[in-house]
């Protein structure tokens, strides 16, 4: 090719590839043994030339590789990098991955309980861990020159969201940041946002799957195609999705109902034979059951799989289903080989404990190649079954949501079982995001060609919605940063209360809010530029024409109320009247359809009120009157009918014998009421004394306007039609003003209301954080303030190592589902007093947020604290057996694991911040972690 090529030309690309070769990807380029894309060319070149980047591409492309050059390119400057997850597992991983690259010597991890060679020039740690280090202003960010944070898109999450804006918004000026994200809708305007606090920001968007996937659904017997593929009528070859016609006649087919009115013949059912028909068509849909599934797609090569299944108990039933079943997807080398792993890796778990969390069990499914994966399980077991997954020895896995979630564990193929799950206060339809989220585990980078989304069929499904949720590509990053306790004393020790409120201003979430209100304010300015023409319109040359107007308007605005009270007094006159009737009244309807002569048949009156008479039909609404009119018609009357008060003309007898739906005694009755009443003229009532003229009020406003210079020109009117507008535009300025009120300043103005109470209490004084705000200050956690006011109040002093773990799970742990129908038990004694004693200070700290309009359905403030785990912390500090406390605490392996790792995080903090002098609550804290941190807590490398 190069011998087409002219002599300028082939020193021109000579020149380009020199130039290459002397940057500093080529070289990074060579440790791979495939070529980078070109969205990752182009994050690492924006890289090397000194910008930020964003990077937002989907699940399995590679957009690890940009952050994994940063780690390149830090090393090769001789600075630091940190690359930060928002979990421990996948900060794990990404240890052990930079290792096996660098060497143990280079790389060091922080996990909050793991820490392993932290001075090394690439440190892997939890978003946590780079938030707590900014604070405390570490040593170890000297010489920080780029931070990866991986999985950025964490930001959107309402409970640790705010950790991702709170370390953008602080790292140092010279941190090159680089944001990795998941395939958002809004990556430009998240792009715009770190552009204005971090500098010169790159946005690289991918939106191309490394693998095509194929969806499916799978119903009976049969998988079908969710979309039929064809090219447009246009000609231009783009491809058209629309959805297989033969998953609509499904749907159509099962909807049918087994009885329709319409297909009554002579008042019978639908034939037997039809029903028959119908059976049989009906006998194809089926939602197929997990066995048959896995066995199906085994069968058609579309294994390894990851079935994702809402529900922790329901995973674990999967795997006992297969295994009922006699599903074995593993042959017997592979059977020693998984054995050979499981043995290994579990070897330091004590042989007492395996019995206890269902070892036996767990082993069978996997030696068979089948496995659950939820965060219910032991933190060992989900390493193992990740690690069996990705080397192929276990080809089924049965997971709930949170294995979307970053764990690098792609399958050839993703089942939804349904589109349907549980958020933690209702049933609600999956989002076109998670599903993306969830089918983008499907299709494994150079091991598969295509991956492939199944989703099974359910009773009412509709296949244009489906497709509707695999087509939309809506997965919006959306702020969930609120300023805490812990972060304004932080933020005010740094840098003083008003350059916090600045800081705080520039967060993504002020940005979002800011950015919502640009059409409104365009909107304020528009209507600011009428208003002035309308005053110009309005000007007169006798006198102030505005002032003029308000007369006008305050003449108008009292007329009209003195007609609406007047008007409300005649309604209430009339309703008075109607109640009074009885049946054989002879009345005058006033006016509407039916006015004219009437015969009262029953007064209709509100519920509860009978003015003597029974029976009849009672009205909530005021009297419904039943009549017959003159004309021979029996009508309900209303309230409308009667704008002013009826008396009755007459009275006549109602035969026994009326009914009346009958012709012939409707003519007759009302034959005999002409007869009887026809004659009568009813009173006109003479017109009312307006209340206006009486009112004072109007009498001085009247006598005000006729004094005003403005009364005598000649122009009144054409000013007037001129005032009107200019009030009417003033008010919806006026509206849309409040509405941007309310949107802009809003994380300041909370910012404000925590600084206030934090004031009230003694955390700070102005600019200074007290002796009682650095204590705060080294408290991160929900419950921050009541963890301190404990301290400072002195509520765990005197308590056993065992007794403070129990007080302290109060502050982290927080039950899946409330159950208020029991009190959980708790330690007795000193553990139960000093429990009551925090639920006691949390009350009081609530109704000083309430105070200080501290609203925690806004994210912000203070919950209770919930007692739910205090026995189980107790007991396993106690050194009691992991059967004992396991069965106690009714809870799974992986959630005792997680809510004591989080115990012990919360602990280290204690000991950090609790007083030295006259104390042993910092000492026992640390006598509490070596108390928690033994057996299955010890050996979980994963919390």
């Amino acid at each position: 090719m190069t011998e087409d090529l002219s002599p300028a030309e082939r020193y021109a690309a000579a020149r380009v590839r020199a130039a290459e070769e002397a940057t500093a990807l080529a070289p990074f380029r060579a440790l791979y043994d495939f070529d980078l894309d070109p969205f990752q060319i182009e994050a690492c070149q924006a890289l090397e030339a000194g910008k930020g980047v964003l990077v937002a591409a989907p699940t399995g492309s590679g957009k690890t590789i940009v952050g994994e050059f940063a780690v390149h390119l830090a090393l090769a400057q001789g600075r630091k990098c940190f690359y930060t997850t928002p979990i421990k597992a996948l900060s794990n991983q990404k240890y052990t991955d930079l290792v096996r690259r660098y060497g143990a010597a280079k790389v060091g991890l922080l996990t909050g309980d793991n820490s392993v060679n932290s001075e090394a020039p690439v440190v892997v740690m939890t978003t946590e861990v780079l938030r707590n280090m900014l604070y405390a202003g570490s040593q170890s960010l000297i010489g920080l020159g780029y931070v990866v944070m991986d999985e950025v898109h964490y930001l959107s999450d309402r409970f640790r969201g705010a950790v991702w804006e709170e370390v953008i918004i602080h790292l140092p000026e010279s941190v090159t940041l680089v944001s990795l994200s998941a395939t958002v809708s809004n990556a430009e305007e998240f792009g715009d946002w770190l552009d204005t606090v971090r500098g010169d920001t790159e946005v690289i968007v991918s939106e191309e799957r490394p693998v095509p996937l194929w969806q499916h659904v799978m119903a009976g017997r049969r998988m079908y195609d969710l979309f039929e593929e064809g090219t447009d009528h246009g000609g231009r070859g783009r491809t058209r999705r629309e959805v297989n016609p033969d998953l609509v006649r499904l749907a159509r087919m099962e909807n049918q109902r087994t009885y329709n009115p319409r297909d009554r013949r002579r008042g019978k059912m639908v034939r037997e034979a039809d029903r028959e028909r119908e059976r049989r068509q009906r006998s194809r849909i089926w939602t197929p059951g997990r066995p048959e599934v896995i066995d199906r797609l085994d069968a058609e090569g579309l294994l390894p799989a990851i079935t994702f299944i809402f529900s922790r108990a329901a995973c674990e039933a999967a795997v006992q289903q297969c295994l009922y079943a006699g599903l074995r997807l593993n042959d017997d080398e592979a059977r020693a080989k998984v054995r050979e792993i499981v043995e290994e890796r579990t070897a330091a778990i004590p042989t007492e404990d395996l019995h206890v969390l269902g070892y036996y069990e767990w082993l069978e499914g996997l030696e068979r190649g089948i496995a659950a994966h939820h965060a219910g399980m032991l933190p060992t077991f989900k390493e193992v079954v990740e690690e069996l997954f990705v080397r192929g020895l276990v080809k089924a896995v049965f997971a709930t949501e949170t294995l979307a979630l970053g764990i690098n564990m792609p399958a050839r193929s993703v089942v939804l079982e349904k589109l349907v799950k549980w958020n933690g206060e209702q049933h609600a339809d999956i989002t076109p995001g998670e599903y993306t989220q969830l089918t983008g585990r499907a299709g494994r980078r150079g091991i598969d060609v295509e991956g492939h989304a199944v989703v099974l069929w359910q009773r009412a499904m509709d296949p244009e919605a489906l497709a509707g949720l695999a087509g939309t590509r809506t997965y919006p990053l959306r702020s969930s940063f609120k300023p805490s306790y812990n972060m304004a004393v932080n933020l005010v020790h740094q840098f003083g209360r008003h350059r916090s409120r600045e800081l705080l201003e520039t967060s993504f979430a002020q940005f979002q809010a800011d950015r919502s209100v640009v059409g409104v304010s365009r909107q304020v300015q528009r209507n600011e530029e009428g208003l002035q023409g309308y005053l110009e319109g309005m000007t007169c040359h006798l006198g102030d024409f505005e002032e003029y107007a308000q007369l006008r308007r305050e003449l108008k605005d009292r007329e009209t109320e003195l007609a609406k009270q007047g008007t409300a007094q005649r309604r209430a006159a009339a309703a008075a009247s109607l109640e009074k009737l009885k049946p054989g009244d002879v009345i005058h309807v006033p006016t509407g359809k039916f006015a004219g002569l009437a015969l009262v048949l029953d007064p209709g009156l509100p519920a509860g009120r009978t003015n003597g008479h029974r029976g009849g039909f009672e009205y909530h609404d005021g009297p419904r009157p039943l009549v017959l009119t003159a004309e021979r018609q029996v009508k309900r009357l209303a309230s409308i009918d009667f704008p002013v008060p009826v008396e009755a003309l007459e009275r006549m007898r109602i035969p026994r014998s009326f009914n009346a739906r009958s012709p012939q005694s409707r003519r007759d009755l009302a034959s005999a009421l002409r007869t009887k009443a026809g004659h009568i003229v009813p009173d006109r009532r003479r017109k009312e004394r307006s209340p206006a003229s009486d009112d004072r009020q109007i009498a001085r406003l009247r006598a005000e306007l006729r004094a005003h210079p403005c009364h005598g020109c000649d122009d009144r009117e054409d000013h007037a039609r001129w005032a009107e507008r200019y009030h009417r535009l003033k008010r919806d300025t006026r509206q849309l003003e409040r509405r941007i009120e309310g949107r802009t300043n809003t994380i300041a103005r909370t910012f404000d209301r925590i600084v206030a109470l934090l004031t009230e209490m003694d955390y700070l004084r102005g600019n200074e954080v007290t002796e009682h705000g650095q204590r705060l200050a080294r408290l991160y956690g929900e419950l921050d303030l009541l963890a301190s006011e404990c301290l400072r109040d002195r509520v765990w002093e005197g308590l056993n190592p065992a007794e403070l773990a129990a007080c302290v799970s109060a502050l982290v742990y927080e039950a899946r589902q409330a159950d208020d129908a029991v009190a959980p038990k708790v330690p007795t004694g000193r553990a139960k007093t000093a429990l009551a004693e925090m639920v006691r200070i949390w009350g009081r700290l609530d109704a000083l947020e309430e105070e200080f309009k501290i609203n925690q359905a806004e994210g912000v403030g203070q919950r209770e604290p919930d007692l739910g785990f205090a026995w189980a912390a107790y007991q396993w500090a106690s050194d009691k057996g992991l059967d004992e406390v396991l069965r106690e605490a009714e809870m799974p392996a992986g959630d005792f694991v997680r809510w004591c790792k989080q115990v012990i995080d919360v602990l280290g903090q204690i000991a950090a911040a609790a007083p030295r002098e006259d104390s042993t609550v910092a000492k026992n804290a640390r006598k509490a972690v070596d108390a928690l941190l033994r057996g299955v807590v010890a050996y979980s490398s994963v919390g």
